[in-house]
């Protein structure tokens, strides 16, 4: 069973703790990168364009010859396209409705009823989800694109999550040596190019640490301001969080309670309850004779009672 160290807010030593099995599960890019693309495909909303759109019009082609050289669209030294049929009118004789014609539809246009979401089965999901946990124990992976000092995983004391400053949460990720990321996360905001920028997307940051508590507490809001910093309960851990760009290897602060709850939540088997099943004795189907007989009964007491 693994070990890790429990660090203090002022970065001491406080103990060690066995770490849950789920620290120990394999690797798996593969699957991690198919349960991030079905959480980001989720979020998506669909999008298509109108069926009707470039086709409101009089437009039409006649391909024969057995009308007046005005109405036909062959022989006439015209492109056989759609014309307009609206006479009098300055547009009369325009190509309309096709793809290539001025205020025509659009060819192989977006469809809103295409399936954009990817699906992927629970049991994979969850074996993912414990996959991108273990990948958070990787030196290698990820040191690709966070900066740490000390042995991975980090695991912190409970009295972090009652920090309600945000200066005293940069403090004391400082003092566990994850500081320094923090400082490159905010020296990395940089205006998006593109278009984004007109549509309320403008400035990009860089994902910095992954905070992970074992309750709703107070340092998960004073937390939210950093840039690049992220914070949540254990039970709301998935893999878009922990995997970002599908890409695992986060680096991540555990608070001790967390890892206790992801230990119980991960390892613990629910107990089989026993199912007493009594069996009764199945009663014999009347004959359709006493039935009737038996409605018969009824209807008279009913009527009976009706005349007194």
């Amino acid at each position: 069973m693994m070990k890790a160290n429990i660090f203090g807010i002022d970065g001491s030593v406080k103990g060690s703790i066995d770490l849950p099995s789920v620290f120990e599960t394999e690797y798996k890019p593969k699957l991690i990168k198919r349960a991030s693309h079905a959480i980001q495909t989720s979020k998506k909303q669909p999008k298509g364009n109108d069926q009707r759109a470039g086709k409101k019009n009089t437009a039409e082609y006649f391909g024969y010859r057995g009308v007046p050289a005005m109405h036909r669209g062959i022989n006439v030294e015209h492109a056989r396209l759609p014309r307009f049929r609206n006479k009098g009118a300055v547009l009369y004789g325009r190509v309309g409705y096709v793809p290539q014609a001025v205020g025509g539809h659009r060819a192989h246009g977006l469809k809103a009823w295409e399936t954009i979401v990817e699906k992927i089965n629970k049991k994979e999901r969850k074996l993912a989800l414990k996959s991108a946990i273990a990948a958070t124990t990787i030196k290698e992976l990820v040191a690709k694109r966070f900066v740490f000092e000390k042995e991975l995983p980090i695991i912190i004391e409970d009295a972090f999550e009652n920090v309600a400053k945000t200066r005293e949460v940069v403090e004391a990720l400082g003092k566990v040596g994850v500081g320094k990321d923090i400082e490159s996360a905010k020296s990395k905001i940089r205006k998006r190019a593109g278009k984004g920028k007109s549509r309320g997307r403008i400035w990009k940051e860089k994902k910095s640490v992954l905070i992970v508590t074992g309750k709703n507490s107070s340092v998960l809001r004073a937390s939210r301001n950093l840039p690049g910093v992220e914070a949540v309960t254990v039970n709301s851990l998935n893999v878009d969080l922990l995997a970002p760009g599908a890409e695992a290897g986060r680096l991540v602060v555990w608070t001790k309670l967390a890892v206790e709850e992801l230990g119980k939540e991960r390892t613990a088997s629910k107990p089989v309850e026993e199912k007493v099943i009594v069996k009764t004795q199945a009663k014999a189907p009347k004959a359709k004779a006493e039935v009737k007989a038996e409605k018969k009964v009824v209807k008279k007491k009913i009527i009976a009672e009706e005349k007194k």
